[in-house]
């Protein structure tokens, strides 16, 4: 094995997060700066938000809904009688 091919390891090297929290680790540098760490994470903090991009979110929950057998899918028949139905009764309203 060749000599001197290694970096140094500190194994008390330190991490500091841009939200000021600072921990030890193990690492081939001394010091390591980091944007986020698990403190300040969203995901971590439970402030994360779903962004609903064209109504992504509400198609997978209705999916999800159908696959556990909670709902039903309802066929363009079923539609179509369900329009009809609303229709008579607008009419029998007016």
């Amino acid at each position: 094995m060749k000599k001197d091919i290694h970096p140094t390891y500190y194994a008390d090297a330190r991490v500091i997060c841009a939200c000021g929290k600072t921990f030890p680790t193990g690492s081939t540098k001394q010091e390591l700066r980091v944007e986020i760490c698990s403190n300040c994470h969203p995901f971590f903090t439970g402030k994360q938000k779903l962004v609903d991009t064209a109504g992504m979110v509400e198609k997978f929950k209705k999916r999800a809904a159908r696959a556990t057998g909670e709902t039903k899918r309802v066929t363009k028949k079923q539609k179509l009688v369900n329009k009809q139905a609303k229709r008579e009764a607008k009419k029998v309203e007016k």
